[in-house]
């Protein structure tokens, strides 16, 4: 049996998974439905534009583990720490150190919506930048290490 959500009636081409088995994953997809820029499987939300097989890989279980988690984090404000749009600029910078597209596109869309400026965005890409390039250093320095080198050392080398 399939059901339209609000965001079907209204043109936007979304799907929901036909049969609900559990109450989670009906309150994921109940709280999913009210933000535009997400849509649900039917078990996890995923972001608008992603093709209809996300998440294909993953058995129904652990979508469902995952839906849970996801919707405690995002769509549970009574319980949420830190302010919605600060929930969401560090998702950003999270999803660009991961390198995740579409987590990228669905949490910029979010920011904007709860009111990110330009500027609270661009700051927030030059901290995933610099956490990234401080992992490089020190993926490299551990290498270093490993291999004995000390190409540019910090100090000139004590004369003997």
């Amino acid at each position: 049996m399939s059901e339209q959500n609000p965001a079907e009636a209204s043109g936007h081409n979304h799907s929901v998974a036909s049969a609900m088995t559990t109450t989670a994953s009906a309150d994921v997809n109940e709280s999913v439905e009210k933000i535009e820029h997400v849509r649900t499987d039917g078990l996890i939300p995923v972001a608008a534009s992603e093709p209809s097989n996300s998440y294909s890989m993953l058995e129904p279980r652990m979508k469902k583990v995952y839906g849970a988690y996801y919707k405690e984090l995002y769509y549970t404000p009574e319980r949420r720490v830190l302010d919605a749009k600060v929930q969401e600029l560090i998702s950003i910078a999270a999803s660009l150190v991961a390198k995740c597209d579409g987590c990228i596109d669905g949490h910029m869309k979010k920011a904007l919506e709860l009111g990110a400026t330009k500027e609270e965005i661009s700051e927030t890409i030059c901290i995933a930048a610099a956490i990234n390039a401080a992992a490089m250093i020190d993926l490299s320095d551990h290498s270093a290490a490993r291999l004995g080198l000390n190409h540019f050392p910090s100090r000139p080398a004590e004369k003997i």
